[in-house]
């Protein structure tokens, strides 16, 4: 029952909603634009007044999509390559967090801060040194010149790190030890479980960048059979002419996937943060 003289719908709190509700729309108006366009014709693009209502040819589109490039061999290797790079920097960045944060080693923080140093290089300039060594292996034109180098990354040693100096107390390791624990059993038992809120941001976040990442399949993948979706789209894109209501249906279709699983995971990572708040 509610307090006498308590408002249920304050002025700020009527702001608050309100800011809520714009920046949404402002961020789900991309998605409805591409669903938009890619259900008409692609002259709806120019036209003026702008279409605003869905039309009747998105099936039709979809075809053409179908037609002109595997979708669903690319959607299956993008979800292989995402699914396997996140579980693997799932367990080796945590992995390295639990050392550098509970382990004492000779070197520790000087080999975490040069970890962190690798972040300020920028990706591209390592494009070609990769491209050679992945080339060495015999990689070009496999998944796995997709997977293996990005099994770990030093974002996710520095998030892990830094979640699990504050999440996890020092006696609680002591104690494990105590009982016998080796590092190894200490990281499974004790630590890994703490981590929820953690993994499934870091997963989160590790899955929606391989899923969109664009530059360096498109240099290591030539044969259409092992395509990722956004090189697979990226075809697509016509020589002298541009059907952007293909190309945009063909996105719309890229992107609800990830969308559903951006879904499942962000109710994970809620009810992990308000489960480890409520913790005494």
């Amino acid at each position: 029952m509610r307090e006498v003289g308590s408002k249920p719908f304050s002025v700020g709190r009527i702001g608050v909603y309100s800011a809520l509700v714009f920046f949404s729309l402002c961020a789900l108006f991309p998605l409805y634009w591409m669903f938009v366009i890619g259900s008409n014709h692609t002259s709806a693009v120019s036209q003026f007044p702008p279409a605003i209502m869905p039309g009747t040819e998105f099936f039709v589109n979809a075809g053409k999509v179908f037609t002109n490039i595997n979708f669903l061999q690319a959607l299956f290797n993008t979800f292989i390559v995402a699914s396997l790079i996140t579980i693997s920097v799932l367990f080796f960045c945590s992995l390295a967090g639990f050392a550098f944060a509970k382990l004492k080693f000779r070197g520790r923080n000087g080999l975490f801060i040069f970890v962190l140093a690798t972040m300020m290089v920028p990706a591209q300039l390592g494009l070609i040194p990769s491209y050679m060594i992945v080339s060495q292996l015999g990689w070009i034109n496999t998944l796995t010149a997709l997977i293996v180098p990005a099994m770990v990354n030093a974002f996710g040693v520095f998030w892990m790190r830094q979640y699990i100096s504050s999440a996890v107390p020092n006696e609680l390791i002591d104690a494990g030890r105590m009982d016998g624990c080796s590092n190894f059993r200490l990281y499974w038992t004790v630590v890994l479980p703490i981590l929820r809120p953690a993994l499934a941001t870091l997963g989160l976040i590790t899955f929606m960048n391989v899923w969109n990442d664009f530059l360096w399949p498109l240099v290591v993948l030539k044969d259409r059979s092992v395509h990722t979706i956004q090189v697979a789209l990226k075809t697509l894109n016509g020589t002298y002419a541009q059907d952007y209501s293909m190309v945009l249906n063909g996105t719309f279709l890229a992107t609800l996937p990830l969308l559903v699983i951006f879904l499942l995971f962000s109710k994970q990572v809620i009810a992990g943060i308000t489960e480890g708040a409520i913790k005494s």
